[in-house]
């Protein structure tokens, strides 16, 4: 028997995402797709790169309807959006694995400091950080799943480790992160267009990004303490990928031989993650298209510890994550659907 799954919001870049992995799950079949600009549109009419699809026709979302065709909903909503909807999936026994911000935050105080006033402040107990390797036990038994932004998918793997050992200061991590330019969404932005992307290099919302709450949530859950950290995102001129350089401070002076070790403990088993030997630093390049998180580690003067971290935005940031969740919440392997290598050159 195989799941069947909903995705809300399907026609924007995750949207479509969770829809070319999904079409390649031995185990779900795809029962109904929301979108409210290409309604009653035929799927593979709005996306021609999966013709010949099933034949779904887009709906408007009504989550009546939606939860009569479907037991599994992915939301790939804007925020507030989503917090909207899934309070009545969850009170209709669904499992929902949600990409928006809404359910990320234990602390909702914080949410709304940078987002708006939260309206199912109730399910915040119950939603689970949805970091797969971090979290996996819990993401087993949730119903529902709060899955990461891409910049602190791109950050937190490679810190979570460093910081439970204590191989590093909490203190003055410095997060130097770039973007492709799908991390703006699909929707018509003047500073996504070719025009103004093209040929340009900038940073944005510098000390105003809503992930920085959000990698310092956790961050200060793995250390138990306050955790605040420099964050300053950039946009760079091309269609997808984020590469993340860290600064640490060492709290004693180790070998990146023993740092290397040290992570591999954590993630030498894991599929998605992969740690480079010394003296080779990840490109966004070599993770396109796959949901890898790649990590390589150096040193500069003194106890200085670097960092680079690269994924794909749109796969291990979002909807390679998200079915990655979906495949442990449902009890199916959780590589399913993919294992897709990354598109290089």
């Amino acid at each position: 028997m195989k799941v069947n799954v909903a995705v809300i919001g399907a026609s924007g870049y995750s949207g479509l995402e969770l829809v070319r992995l999904l079409s390649s799950h031995p185990k779900i079949k795809i029962t109904a797709l929301t979108s409210e600009k290409f309604a009653r549109q035929p799927y593979e009419q709005v996306f021609p790169s999966l013709f010949p699809f099933s034949g779904i026709i887009l709906e408007p979302l009504n989550p009546e309807k939606i939860a009569k065709k479907a037991d599994f909903i992915f939301t790939a909503l804007p925020h507030k959006e989503a917090m909207e909807v899934i309070p009545f999936f969850i009170s209709a026994g669904k499992k929902v694995v949600d990409l928006s911000a809404d359910f990320r935050f234990k602390d909702c105080s914080v949410y709304e400091q940078w987002y708006q006033k939260h309206t199912a402040a109730s399910l915040l107990k119950r939603s689970v950080y949805g970091l797969t390797e971090i979290n996996r036990a819990q993401i087993k038994k949730a119903a529902l799943v709060a899955n990461p932004g891409c910049y602190p998918t791109s950050v937190l793997i490679p810190l979570y480790p460093l910081i439970k050992e204590g191989l590093i200061s909490s203190q003055h991590i410095i997060i130097d992160a770039k973007s492709g330019v799908s991390g703006a969404g699909r929707s018509l932005n003047i500073s996504s267009l070719f025009c103004e992307a093209s040929e340009s290099f900038k940073a944005y919302n510098v000390t105003k990004h809503r992930h920085q709450p959000e990698i310092e949530e956790q961050l200060s859950i793995y250390a138990k303490q306050l955790v605040q950290v420099t964050f300053v995102p950039h946009l760079v001129p091309m269609n997808r990928g984020i590469l993340s350089t860290i600064y640490v401070t060492l709290r004693r002076d180790s070998p990146v031989q023993f740092i290397i070790n040290t992570v591999n403990q954590y993630y030498g088993k894991e599929q998605f993650i992969r740690i480079f030997p010394e003296g080779i630093l990840p490109q966004t390049g070599w993770v396109r298209g796959s949901n890898y998180c790649d990590v390589g580690l150096t040193k500069a003067h003194g106890n200085r510890l670097i960092i680079i971290s690269t994924i794909d935005n749109l796969v291990k940031g979002a909807a390679g994550q998200a079915v990655q969740n979906m495949n442990l919440m449902l009890g199916f392997k959780e590589n399913i659907a993919l294992e897709q290598k990354p598109l290089y050159p």
